[in-house]
Parts: structure tokens; sequence; C-alpha cells
């Protein structure tokens, strides 16, 4: 199995509980850690931007990250959300069982 820890940016902490929730309830994400508070610095349409958002973290496997980009997007308030998924070279392997069996 495939395996992917998604690192994603949310405008605040109610935004990034309700993507959570959305994810793990449709079975998109078997796992979703709400980080808190960054500050980010980036360019947009040509203008430095610097904004406080939350940080998140989802663990779900690589045949689910299709259905995760789409519903992310769906509830995100960003026209271009951070979603970027990172493949898990190796973990705990009940872990990685338990992760398989909440993403079917």
């Amino acid at each position: 199995m495939d395996y992917r820890f998604v690192y994603l940016t949310c405008s605040s902490a109610e935004e990034a509980r309700s993507i959570g929730r959305a994810l793990v309830q449709e079975n998109i994400a078997a796992c979703v850690n709400i980080l808190g508070d960054i500050e980010s610095i980036y360019e947009w349409q040509g203008e430095l931007c610097e904004d406080r958002e939350v940080a998140m973290i989802a663990k779900t496997t690589a045949a689910r990250m299709p259905a995760l980009i789409a519903r992310v997007k769906e509830l995100h308030s960003y026209d271009c959300p951070c979603i970027i998924g990172l493949p898990i070279g190796e973990g705990y392997q009940p872990y990685l069982d338990w992760l398989s069996e909440s993403c079917p």
C-alpha cells in the first residue's frame, strides 16, 4: 500500500477543523492533525504578503489523494490552497494497517 503525509494550510482554526472533520468522516483521511498558528510569507499576484495561517497534516493513501484534493478545494476559502502530498516511506506497520482500513 502507498501512503501519503499531506501538508495543508488554512485561513483559520475553524476552517481547518471543518476541513479535517469532513476528510475523516468521509474516509478520505484516516487522521488530521491541526498544528496551529503559523506565519506565512509569500508572493501572490505580484504582491508580497504576510499572513497568519493554520497548518494541518492529513494521513491518507495514494489512492485517496485525488478525492482529498477535490474535497479540500471544494471546502477551502482560498483560490489556490496549499495541498502537498509526500510519500510515507516507512512507519509502524500496525498504524499503517489502520490507515489503510480507515481509507478504503
